[in-house]
């Protein structure tokens, strides 16, 4: 697999979309993290106008003035105008998929599937707010937006990276010792998928940790005892980090044994590698120093980006 001469107009703008949604990400955690989630009661607009009130006087009459926190407030609001602006972005990059690649279904159908699970996305934060944060829907809404930014992913990657045509699987000669060759890097793509698999029910699991947390502040238990209320949840989520950490190690070895000389996919396994070790490093953190938001924000923050190294780690290592 080999770079292209030059970028495309649509490798530019999937690359500042997959950018600014890595962006809605991190902010979305900060959300979170502060609990603004509410910040805005209702959906989508913000205390029933499209631009927050910038008093409580200002404020509606079928709202409390008690219900407004301004902090809270424009945190959930920027997050909702962040998301606007990536879902133009992600209809960007589907309209230039569309003009520049649009017979090259490894770039047009990825970009599409990552549009229409933005519309999806938007769905759910209106749930998020009608269900009043409930764990499993804020966990399905951070597996989508994952989901969209390694669709992403996938289509600029295929677009820098032009996947060969593929070899022959009949007949002798060199073609039919090249496609055995490659058997043991299809091992390694084998190992990447099963730690990403591992990962996204990690960061799953990690939602579900962080909201019987936020029920226990809310009933009043310390914050440096709220963790130990958690109990399955919280015992499934370490176990898998120790896993993610493994399955990582193992692909790191196997690149030492089987692809040394590769610098592409060393420099991703490394990258992978030193997340997953960031990532139990800021787990204990948590677990053990506090549960301040800035940590809770990196933790989420780091996951997603494990994702998306693990991705292109994978695609490397199946079209080289």
């Amino acid at each position: 697999m080999t770079p292209s001469t030059a970028p495309t107009p649509f490798v530019r703008l999937a690359v500042w979309t997959t950018v600014l949604t890595y962006a809605l990400i991190l902010v979305g955690s900060l959300v979170r993290a502060s609990g603004a989630g509410l910040g805005c009661p209702d959906w989508p607009r913000c205390f029933g106008s499209w631009i927050p009130p910038v008093t409580a006087a200002a404020l509606p009459p079928q709202f409390d003035a008690s219900q407004i926190n301004p902090a809270l407030m424009w945190t959930e609001y920027v997050n909702r105008l962040l998301g606007v602006t990536v879902g133009f972005f992600i209809l960007g990059a589907t309209i230039s998929a569309w003009r520049y690649h649009r017979r090259d279904p490894h770039i047009l159908w990825p970009t599409a599937a990552a549009l229409l699970l933005t519309g999806y996305e938007g769905w759910l934060g209106g749930r998020v707010v009608a269900h009043e944060l409930a764990p499993w829907i804020v966990t399905a809404h951070l597996v989508v937006a994952i989901v969209i930014v390694l669709l992403l992913l996938y289509a600029t990657v295929y677009a820098i990276y032009r996947r060969p045509a593929p070899l022959a699987m009949t007949g002798g000669g060199p073609a039919r010792e090249a496609e055995w060759a490659r058997v043991p890097r299809r091992r390694f793509v084998a190992i990447v998928a099963a730690t990403m698999l591992v990962t996204l029910a990690q960061v799953a699991l990690g939602t579900q940790v962080r909201g019987t947390v936020d029920d226990a502040l809310h009933a009043g238990v310390a914050r440096q005892a709220a963790l130990g209320t958690v109990g399955t949840f919280d015992r499934a989520h370490r176990t898998a980090a120790l896993v993610v950490m493994s399955l990582a190690l193992v692909s790191l070895l196997v690149l030492w044994a089987r692809h040394p000389r590769d610098r592409r996919l060393a420099r991703w396994t490394y990258a992978a590698v030193g997340l997953a070790a960031a990532q139990i490093g800021l787990g204990l953190l948590l677990a053990y120093v506090a549960l301040t938001p800035p940590i809770q924000v990196l933790h989420l923050t780091v996951a997603s980006l494990l994702m998306g190294a693990q991705m292109v780690q994978l695609l490397i290592a199946w079209w080289e």
